[in-house]
Protein backbone atom coordinates (compact mmCIF):
# COMPACT_ATOMS: atom_id res chain seq x y z
CA UNK A 1 0.00 0.00 0.00
CA UNK A 2 1.41 3.20 -1.06
CA UNK A 3 1.44 5.93 1.65
CA UNK A 4 1.64 10.15 0.12
CA UNK A 5 5.72 10.29 0.41
CA UNK A 6 6.27 7.04 -2.15
CA UNK A 7 3.65 9.43 -4.36
CA UNK A 8 5.36 12.29 -3.97
CA UNK A 9 8.76 10.51 -4.53
CA UNK A 10 7.23 9.43 -7.84
CA UNK A 11 5.82 12.42 -8.94
CA UNK A 12 8.34 15.37 -7.62
CA UNK A 13 8.08 17.71 -5.58
CA UNK A 14 7.20 20.62 -7.35
CA UNK A 15 5.04 23.36 -5.46
CA UNK A 16 3.41 26.33 -7.48
CA UNK A 17 2.01 29.15 -5.55
CA UNK A 18 0.75 32.59 -5.71
CA UNK A 19 0.87 35.34 -3.08
CA UNK A 20 -2.26 36.36 -1.58
CA UNK A 21 -1.83 39.99 -3.27
CA UNK A 22 -1.86 38.35 -6.80
CA UNK A 23 -4.58 39.03 -8.98
CA UNK A 24 -6.60 36.18 -9.46
CA UNK A 25 -6.25 36.31 -13.44
CA UNK A 26 -2.53 35.89 -12.80
CA UNK A 27 -3.41 32.68 -10.46
CA UNK A 28 -5.57 31.25 -13.16
CA UNK A 29 -3.37 32.30 -15.86
CA UNK A 30 -0.67 30.34 -14.16
CA UNK A 31 -2.91 27.02 -13.56
CA UNK A 32 -3.74 26.95 -16.92
CA UNK A 33 0.03 27.31 -18.06
CA UNK A 34 0.99 24.40 -15.33
CA UNK A 35 -1.93 22.31 -16.27
CA UNK A 36 -3.25 22.34 -12.42
CA UNK A 37 -6.23 22.76 -10.73
CA UNK A 38 -5.34 24.43 -7.47
CA UNK A 39 -2.29 26.20 -6.49
CA UNK A 40 -0.84 27.17 -2.90
CA UNK A 41 -0.69 31.00 -1.57
CA UNK A 42 2.19 31.42 0.15
CA UNK A 43 3.18 34.84 2.32
CA UNK A 44 7.08 34.80 3.37
CA UNK A 45 7.29 31.26 2.98
CA UNK A 46 4.22 29.86 4.93
CA UNK A 47 1.33 28.96 3.59
CA UNK A 48 -1.59 30.67 3.98
CA UNK A 49 -4.33 29.62 2.08
CA UNK A 50 -5.06 27.53 -1.54
CA UNK A 51 -6.94 28.76 -4.61
CA UNK A 52 -8.41 25.98 -6.70
CA UNK A 53 -10.87 26.03 -9.79
CA UNK A 54 -14.04 25.58 -7.27
CA UNK A 55 -12.78 29.03 -5.51
CA UNK A 56 -12.49 31.05 -9.19
CA UNK A 57 -15.82 29.27 -10.23
CA UNK A 58 -17.53 29.62 -6.82
CA UNK A 59 -15.81 33.12 -5.67
CA UNK A 60 -15.24 34.86 -8.41
CA UNK A 61 -17.16 34.04 -11.99
CA UNK A 62 -20.74 33.08 -9.86
CA UNK A 63 -20.60 36.33 -7.44
CA UNK A 64 -19.95 38.31 -10.37
CA UNK A 65 -16.38 39.73 -9.33
CA UNK A 66 -13.72 40.34 -12.20
CA UNK A 67 -10.39 38.23 -11.92
CA UNK A 68 -8.50 41.39 -13.29
CA UNK A 69 -9.63 43.59 -10.11
CA UNK A 70 -10.15 40.48 -7.06
CA UNK A 71 -6.36 39.73 -5.07
CA UNK A 72 -6.14 35.90 -4.43
CA UNK A 73 -6.35 36.53 -0.79
CA UNK A 74 -10.15 37.57 -1.18
CA UNK A 75 -11.00 34.28 -2.64
CA UNK A 76 -8.57 31.57 -1.27
CA UNK A 77 -10.03 29.10 1.09
CA UNK A 78 -8.22 28.93 4.73
CA UNK A 79 -6.88 27.58 6.41
CA UNK A 80 -5.23 24.72 4.58
CA UNK A 81 -6.17 21.18 5.11
CA UNK A 82 -2.41 19.46 5.06
CA UNK A 83 -1.93 15.78 4.79
CA UNK A 84 1.20 13.59 6.76
CA UNK A 85 3.32 11.76 4.34
CA UNK A 86 3.24 9.08 6.09
CA UNK A 87 -0.44 8.70 5.19
CA UNK A 88 -1.83 6.16 3.48
CA UNK A 89 -3.27 6.99 -0.15
CA UNK A 90 -6.54 5.50 0.79
CA UNK A 91 -6.02 8.17 4.31
CA UNK A 92 -5.54 10.91 2.01
CA UNK A 93 -8.75 9.75 -0.05
CA UNK A 94 -10.87 9.57 2.67
CA UNK A 95 -9.89 13.28 4.04
CA UNK A 96 -10.53 14.81 0.74
CA UNK A 97 -13.88 13.10 0.86
CA UNK A 98 -14.45 13.99 4.24
CA UNK A 99 -13.48 17.66 3.92
CA UNK A 100 -14.93 17.89 0.23
CA UNK A 101 -11.42 19.17 -2.16
CA UNK A 102 -9.43 17.47 -4.54
CA UNK A 103 -5.59 18.75 -3.46
CA UNK A 104 -3.30 18.46 0.05
CA UNK A 105 -0.33 19.60 0.33
CA UNK A 106 1.92 17.41 2.39
CA UNK A 107 3.50 18.47 5.56
CA UNK A 108 6.33 16.65 6.97
CA UNK A 109 7.36 18.11 11.01
CA UNK A 110 5.95 21.69 9.79
CA UNK A 111 7.90 21.74 6.92
CA UNK A 112 5.61 21.72 3.31
CA UNK A 113 7.27 19.05 0.73
CA UNK A 114 4.21 18.96 -1.97
CA UNK A 115 1.11 18.52 -2.75
CA UNK A 116 -0.74 15.95 -4.14
CA UNK A 117 -4.31 15.79 -5.74
CA UNK A 118 -7.53 13.54 -5.92
CA UNK A 119 -6.04 12.00 -8.93
CA UNK A 120 -2.45 11.31 -7.19
CA UNK A 121 -4.02 9.28 -5.26
CA UNK A 122 -6.69 7.59 -7.05
CA UNK A 123 -3.96 5.88 -9.51
CA UNK A 124 -2.30 5.13 -6.20
CA UNK A 125 -4.91 3.52 -4.94
CA UNK A 126 -5.93 1.69 -8.25
CA UNK A 127 -2.22 0.34 -8.51
CA UNK A 128 -2.04 -0.98 -5.30
CA UNK A 129 -5.26 -2.97 -5.82
CA UNK A 130 -4.02 -4.48 -9.46
CA UNK A 131 -1.03 -5.55 -7.79
CA UNK A 132 -3.10 -7.28 -4.84
CA UNK A 133 -5.03 -8.94 -7.60
CA UNK A 134 -2.07 -10.09 -9.34
CA UNK A 135 -0.91 -11.65 -6.31
CA UNK A 136 -4.05 -13.34 -5.35
CA UNK A 137 -4.41 -14.98 -8.38
CA UNK A 138 -0.87 -16.03 -8.55
CA UNK A 139 -1.77 -17.45 -4.86
CA UNK A 140 -4.79 -19.48 -6.52
CA UNK A 141 -2.94 -20.78 -9.50
CA UNK A 142 -0.30 -21.95 -7.11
Amino acid sequence: MHNVRQILDKKGGDIWSVEPGDLVIDAVRRMAEYRIGAMLVMRDGQMVGMFSERDYARKVILAGRSSRETRVEEVMTAPVITLDPRATAEEGLALMTRKRIRHLPVVDQGALIGLVSIGDLVNAVIGDQRLLIEQLEMYVRG
